[in-house]
């Protein structure tokens, strides 16, 4: 007889998944909104929620005064049932020490505290510089490090889907092989890595331009550069995890020594390019913004030209190859660049493909990196809750 009791467990267990989804998706709701949205009896409705709130998943967070009689309590999933902490670690190349901006939010993604810190990579173990800083997010959100769900760490560089190692990373230290883990086994919670421009592509198709399209790339310039896929809502990564790492493509010789797209548009040559046209700055992205400003002036419009095609032979290499609907330029450079850049790279294509590509300047503000580490993060952490209330439990053997 005990599959009846098991099918009856999970049948519960569906019926509680069921609604913390729609909590999750659009909560606050009502017994009512709960019951047109699930089908579930008046009686059911009103278990399911007394079972979500014992387990400190949902919560009353107001009434309704809508209709005749009583007010009706409203129900939303409980944002503090747990947190999330995302850090992104940027390389710079060889302009500066890299840095960690972080992150700690509830599951509703309201932040809760936030750490910027240049660090000493190569200098400290990887895993006591993140430990620290999960440490410190926690202290300055006042939480128990033990209500944190998942760290989500989003580097300049490919991980392994195999063997989460990290490949093309340039951070001393973060290619150590199992350092994931050891991150891991360090803070005793979840911990997922991802390459930061795919994360910024997440944060693209929730925040930005690229909402409303099938597919799309995302060219980053920045300190260094960097490349996405996303086909239908789902990133393409390659089997090695290496999929979008455009900067090691070889290039041909344009009066440079460039051995490859790195090389043509990475922070130090676009500060190299600069200097050559009279543009100095500390960072590529103040070169870029001191050329914008200065448009009426011949060499200005020479220098964001010069830029542009050099962007164009990567973009040309992506377009023949999967010919996207759509390019996004991201980063701190192709920002400061703005729609004046964007038009340049237009042209330097049009002059090599007849296709008409569209590209579109980055529509994320913010972060665009730990955005999408946030984004990633709460999807998973409310996809493993909502398994976790449809997966049977162990009962007792009987003796």
């Amino acid at each position: 007889m005990a599959r009846p009791a098991g099918s009856a467990r999970l049948l519960r267990g569906m019926n509680e998944a069921a609604a913390l989804a729609y909590l999750f998706e659009r909560g606050p709701l009502t017994r009512t909104d709960l019951r047109d949205l699930t089908g579930l009896s008046k009686p059911t409705a009103s278990e399911v929620l007394r079972r979500l709130e014992d387990a400190g998943l949902a919560i009353v967070v107001g009434h309704s005064s809508s209709g005749p009689g009583p007010n009706a309590a409203l129900y939303a999933a409980n944002a503090e049932a747990g947190y999330i902490a995302a850090l992104s670690v940027r390389d710079v190349g060889d302009l500066g020490r890299p840095s960690v901006s972080a992150t700690l939010t509830d599951l509703a993604g309201e932040t809760r505290a936030t750490v910027e810190s240049d660090v000493a990579f190569g200098g400290a173990d990887p895993v006591d510089i993140v430990a620290d800083i999960v440490t410190e997010l926690c202290r300055k959100a006042k939480i128990s490090r033990d209500l944190l769900l998942q760290v989500q760490l989003g580097v300049p560089g490919s991980p392994d889907p195999r063997t989460g190692d990290i490949r093309y990373v340039d951070v001393p230290g973060l290619d150590r092989p199992g350092l994931v883990n050891e991150i891991r086994d360090r803070l005793d919670t979840e911990v997922m890595v991802d390459n930061d421009v795919n994360l910024a592509a997440i944060a693209e198709r929730s925040h930005g331009v690229a909402a409303e399209v099938d597919a799309f790339t995302v060219l980053w310039l920045a300190g260094g550069s960097g490349f996405a896929i996303d086909q239908g809502g789902t990133l393409m990564r390659g089997a090695h995890g290496c999929a979008g790492e455009l900067g090691y493509l070889p290039v041909p010789a344009v009066g440079t020594e460039a051995r490859d797209f790195h090389d043509l548009v990475g922070g130090g040559p676009v500060l190299e390019l600069g200097e050559r046209f009279g543009f100095a700055g500390g960072t590529p992205q103040d070169v870029v913004s001191a050329a914008v400003g200065a448009l009426g002036e011949d060499r200005a419009q020479e220098f964001l030209k010069s830029l542009a095609e050099r962007v164009a032979i990567g973009l040309l290499a992506v377009i023949t190859l999967i010919d996207p609907p759509l390019i996004v330029l991201a980063g701190e450079v192709s920002q400061a660049g703005g729609t004046v850049f964007r038009d340049e790279v237009v042209d330097a294509l049009a002059a090599h493909s007849p296709l008409g590509t569209q590209i579109e300047v980055t529509g994320v503000t913010g972060d665009a990196v730990l955005l999408g580490a946030i984004s990633s993060a709460t999807t998973a952490v409310q996809d493993r809750l909502l398994a976790g209330l449809t997966t049977p439990q162990p009962t007792a053997a009987s003796s």
